[in-house]
């Protein structure tokens, strides 16, 4: 009786471990019951969904980099850059459509740079991406002079509408879009033979690359999809919020890194998925809504969110650690 509770406990144990995302915003949700807040209000579930779409988008590029083991830290900073490229853009008076397309390619050749400099010259993605990151902002700083900027006239009003207008039973256009990519990404990584490189090479490098995979060009193009996401997720953001700033991207790169992590995304490479960084972005975005609906000041909410990345940090390199124990 004993052994079949302790292996029950076990099998129990094991369950919520692999859940762990799902565990934290069931108890999220079941503690914000006990509150008299707003936090169940319809408004705050929209703004929930609508504040987490943008990096959402940007966490699915992500997942790809790191299931190839590496990361991107320069998300954040492509996510303003794009944005304020396009307001520019469109303000110069260029066509809409246009003004978007080169804006999102913006994304793609700092994708495309990171890669070179991480697959081609074998540097270490933390660095780069970092460094990268660095310089991105400083070309949004050049641009914009450090201000914000907001669209203008009739074709501005056309840019905001891109995520604040609706097409589809309601539904505002960032979160229908943040749902196509999100689908996407999940049908590139489970039904195509690149997204099976991509797992294989994150799993073992070396013994992909003697199986004949193209590793080098994998693990480029997933960074090439990532900056190119964070573009597009810079589209988004500042349609929605009809402006571009260089700040908007500061929070962005450790927040959408653990929280790929915390959906179950390794930093070990080769495990993850859309719908894991799914989970671990929406543990991020529930826990600073549920404590800003709390009013706790935000100093401290800034202390809870840091104790929970480094504490996902820690968890990630103990399991990498017992992981190669175990082998």
């Amino acid at each position: 009786m004993n052994n079949n509770a302790m292996s029950t406990g076990k099998q129990v144990i094991a369950i919520l471990s692999k859940q762990k995302a799902v565990v934290a915003i069931a108890l999220m949700m079941i503690t914000m019951l006990f509150f008299n807040t707003n936090f169940y209000t319809p408004l705050n579930i929209q703004n929930i969904f609508l504040d987490a779409s943008s990096i959402l988008v940007i966490a699915f590029g992500v997942t790809l980099a790191v299931i190839v083991k590496g990361c991107d830290l320069s998300v954040g900073s492509v996510l303003s850059l794009s944005g304020i490229v396009a307001i520019i853009l469109v303000n110069s008076g260029m066509n809409l459509l246009l003004a978007v397309l080169i804006s999102i390619l913006t994304g793609t050749a700092v994708g495309a740079v990171n890669g070179f400099l991480i697959v081609h010259q074998k540097s270490e993605a933390f660095i780069i991406t970092l460094g990268m990151g660095m310089l991105v902002k400083g070309i949004a700083m050049f641009l914009t002079n450090a201000n914000p900027v907001a669209p203008a006239g009739e074709v501005g009003r056309q840019f905001s509408a891109i995520s604040q207008s609706s097409f589809l039973f309601g539904i505002p256009n960032i979160v229908t879009f943040m749902v196509i990519i999100g689908v996407f990404t999940y049908w590139l990584l489970r039904f195509t033979s690149f997204g099976r490189n991509c797992y294989a090479l994150g799993g073992d490098y070396e013994v992909a690359e003697h199986s004949g995979i193209s590793v080098i060009t994998t693990k480029w193009i997933a960074f090439v999809i990532t900056g190119t996401y964070a573009a597009i997720a810079g589209v988004l953001m500042s349609s929605r919020l009809s402006s571009g700033n260089v700040m908007y991207g500061d929070p962005i790169p450790l927040m959408v890194n653990c929280g790929v992590v915390i959906g179950g995304t390794s930093f070990a490479g080769g495990v993850g998925g859309v719908g894991r960084s799914f989970l671990g972005i929406m543990v991020m975005r529930i826990l600073m809504n549920s404590m800003g609906a709390l009013g706790i000041d935000r100093f401290i909410q800034q202390l809870v969110t840091g104790i929970v990345i480094v504490s996902i940090i820690a968890l990630d390199c103990y399991a990498i650690k017992r992981k190669k124990e175990d082998v």
